[in-house]
C-alpha cells in the first residue's frame, strides 16, 4: 500500500498513476481552480482530475503550466460529457478538451457516464485516441458491472480505470471485486460523501486512535482497499490535511468496522437511473 504522496499504482497497460490526487468538481473556473491546483501541486499532489462538465479545464491547464513541475510529472485526467458521446463527436470533443487544457495529450480520458445508447460506439473512439497516442490510458466513470461486461464483450482495450462514487456508505464491494478480476483499477469520487459521514461515531473513534481526522481515516481506508482517491478542496489547510495520510494504515478490524457502515446510500445518481 502507498506510503508517500508520490506513490503510484501500475495500470493494466503499464502506465503509472498516482494513488492520490485532487478532484476539481464544482471548483469555480478562473482564479479559484488555478489557485487550488497550484497549491495542491506545491504540497506534493501529482494527479489532477477534471472534466468538460466542470467548466474548469482551462484553469487546470494554466495551473499545471505555471506550477514549475514538468508536464510529464503531473497526471491529468479529463472526461467526455454525456451529450458528446458517439464516435465522431467523441473525437471532436477530445480535441476541444485538449485545446482548453492547452496540452497535446492527457494521461487518462474517461467516459463520464454510460447513459443508455452510445457508450460502446464512444469506446471505439477512445480506443483510436489511445492507439494514436493522444491519451496514455483510457477508462470509464460511473459504470456498473453490466456496463463493463458489455464493453468487455467486444473491446480491444480493457478500461484501465473505473471512477465511481465510493465512500463508507457505498463501499462498492461487488464492483471492486469485479474490477480487480478484470484488471480495472477503481477510483473513488466523493470519497468523503460531501462531508456527510465525517461525524460518524465509528470513524471518529478510529480517527482518535490514530491521532488523525475523520477525513484522513476515510481516505486511508480507500488506499488500504486498493482504491485511487481524489478528494476535492479549494482550501490550503484541507488540501494539506487530506494528503497527510501516508504515515499510518488501518488494522484489519478497523477496515472491517468501516466496511460495515455500508448501506447503499448515494450522494449522486445511480448510473442506471441517469438517462440521456
Amino acid at each position: 500500500m502507498p506510503t508517500h504522496i508520490g506513490d503510484c499504482t501500475t495500470l493494466n497497460n503499464g502506465v503509472l498513476m498516482p494513488w492520490f490526487g485532487l478532484g476539481v468538481y464544482k471548483t469555480p473556473p478562473g482564479e479559484v481552480v488555478e489557485t487550488s491546483v497550484r497549491m495542491a501541486i506545491e504540497h506534493g499532489y501529482r494527479s489532477i482530475d477534471t472534466a468538460k462538465l466542470y467548466d474548469n479545464e482551462e484553469g487546470v491547464g494554466i495551473a499545471v503550466r505555471d506550477s514549475g513541475v514538468k508536464r510529464e510529472d503531473i497526471f491529468v485526467t479529463t472526461k467526455l460529457w454525456n451529450t458528446d458521446q458517439g464516435y465522431d463527436q467523441t473525437l471532436q470533443e477530445f480535441d476541444a478538451s485538449l485545446k482548453r487544457l492547452g496540452m497535446d495529450y492527457v494521461d487518462l480520458y474517461l467516459i463520464h457516464w454510460p447513459g443508455t445508447r452510445l457508450y460502446k460506439e464512444t469506446w471505439k473512439a477512445f480506443e483510436k485516441l489511445y492507439k494514436d497516442g493522444h491519451v496514455r490510458a483510457i477508462g470509464v466513470s460511473n459504470f456498473n458491472i453490466h456496463h463493463l461486461e458489455d464493453i468487455l464483450s467486444d473491446s480491444e482495450v480493457v478500461p484501465a480505470v473505473n471512477q465511481v462514487e465510493l465512500h463508507p456508505r457505498l463501499n462498492q464491494a461487488e464492483l471492486r471485486e469485479f474490477c480487480e478480476s478484470k484488471g480495472i483499477r477503481l477510483e473513488a469520487w466523493s470519497p468523503l460523501m460531501r462531508g456527510q459521514i465525517l461525524d460518524d461515531p465509528t470513524i471518529t473513534r478510529i480517527a482518535e486512535t490514530h491521532g488523525k481526522t475523520p477525513a484522513q481515516v476515510i481516505l486511508r481506508w480507500d488506499l488500504d482497499h486498493g482504491v485511487i482517491t481524489i478528494p476535492k478542496s479549494v482550501h490550503e489547510n484541507r488540501i494539506k490535511e487530506n494528503a497527510d495520510i501516508f504515515d499510518f494504515t488501518l488494522t484489519v478490524e478497523e477496515m472491517a468496522a468501516i466496511d460495515s457502515l455500508n448501506n447503499g446510500t448515494r450522494v449522486g445518481p445511480d448510473p442506471d437511473d441517469l438517462k440521456f
